[in-house]
């Protein structure tokens, strides 16, 4: 395997693992209670949506996707984590100062809206759904309150306006041609 397709497929997960195991770091700076079953959920779709996210993008060979989601995502946490430090508010539970936003509801919300802005909507809807979870799981845990997870999902949404276009776009094309007066208008979609 050729060394340039090797950092082609290791950076992007690469920042996906520091991305969440930063995340998970700061809920466990503070010992935790037995967190319930919601909770633990949350944390998993941390984990499992961006990455089921990204191994699409390879699935499909779409490398501009890949590159797309990776800048999305360290936009996503370097403003979530510059707020966090900023804004410096207590949770709800009282464990710590890093209430907002939510971490992991920007990072879910991110891969939903990569998903539903690259792909299309009906694609994105799963996704929607698990990321709605994790930001119910926050509230519930006693992790954040209902603002810090709109910022999360805010910020993660907003994040795929900078990099994410279109994926079918790039499939279709419109054509136009004239000769001897004659017009010709064309639509050309390749699979």
């Amino acid at each position: 395997m050729n060394p340039k397709h090797t950092k082609f497929i290791l950076l992007p997960f690469i920042v996906l693992f520091f991305t969440c195991s930063t995340i998970l770091a700061q809920d466990a700076s503070v010992v935790k209670e037995k967190s319930g079953t919601t909770q633990q959920i949350g944390d998993i779709a941390l984990f499992a949506l961006p990455l089921a996210t990204l191994s699409s993008t390879f699935i499909i060979g779409d490398k501009k996707g890949t590159w797309q989601f990776t800048k999305g995502l360290l936009i996503t946490n370097a403003v979530t984590y510059g707020l966090k430090i900023g804004v410096n508010k207590q949770r709800p539970d009282m464990s710590n100062n890093n209430s907002f936003p939510s971490g992991h509801t920007s990072t879910t919300f991110h891969s939903a809206g990569f998903i539903h802005r690259r792909y299309g909507f009906k694609y994105s809807i799963p996704a929607y759904l698990i990321a709605g979870f994790t930001a119910a799981s926050r509230i519930d845990s006693k992790k954040h309150d209902f603002l810090d997870v709109l910022a999360g999902a805010a910020i993660g949404l907003g994040s795929n306006l900078l990099f994410t276009t279109a994926y079918q776009q790039e499939h279709m094309e419109l054509t136009f041609n004239s000769a001897n007066n004659e017009y010709l208008v064309g639509f050309k979609y390749l699979f």
